[in-house]
């Protein structure tokens, strides 16, 4: 877990918001979406289902640091990304 180091976790978020606006702007447009459906679902269901994972692996993270996880539930599931980067921040602090 220690392995994690703020600016490589800042830098993959920012990377993430990158690649969310690049999506957002190639699927609104006023002629019609670049993307196709199928490919709209593909990305939509993997999204879920790697939420799923990181939700099953915090809960496993929580649990052997003897941490709560149901408290982080609930902004996962409004903001993956934030909440998980916050979760992974917090679980990194040294142990006094």
């Amino acid at each position: 877990m220690y392995v994690w180091s703020k600016r490589l976790v800042i830098g993959l978020i920012v990377v993430f918001g990158l690649l969310e606006v690049v999506f957002w702007l190639t699927t609104s447009g006023g002629d019609g979406s670049q993307l196709q459906t199928r490919t709209t679902r593909w990305i939509a269901l993997n999204y879920v289902l790697l939420m799923v994972w990181v939700s099953v692996w915090m809960f496993d993270q929580a649990r052997v640091r003897g941490k709560n996880v149901w408290v982080w539930i609930v902004p996962f599931f409004i903001a993956p990304v934030p909440t998980l980067v916050a979760f992974v921040l917090v679980l990194q602090r040294k142990i006094k």
